[in-house]
């Protein structure tokens, strides 16, 4: 039998995902490792919010990071972090077409 504390980790792992723009930083980090501001004018966003955002995340091991002088470079800390958020989305996107299809026919 499983131990339950990996339900109650894998949950607290999802959390971490729980935001907009935490998806879309693993989405511009699936392929390579990017500095913070490059992040940040990517995303548009607020200096302090990804800030918090990507503490967050590295907290939980979804991303690491790397210094290099004045700039923090993020990574994903594995692959599969990006495999299953384009998974989840897959999931998604084929229920909003089960979806349309039941409006369609309305």
């Amino acid at each position: 039998m499983i131990n339950k504390n990996i339900y109650k980790l894998h949950a607290e792992v999802c959390k971490a995902l729980g935001h907009p723009l935490r998806i879309e930083v693993i989405d511009l980090l699936q392929d390579n490792e990017l500095c913070f501001t490059d992040i940040l004018e990517i995303t548009g966003g607020l200096k302090s919010n990804l800030s918090q955002h990507l503490s967050a995340m590295t907290k939980k091991g979804i991303l690491t990071v790397r210094r290099d002088g004045k700039c923090n470079y993020f990574s994903l800390s594995s692959k599969k972090v990006a495999k299953a958020c384009s998974l989840m989305r897959e999931v998604l996107i084929t229920n909003l077409k089960q979806h349309q299809k039941i409006l369609d026919k309305m």
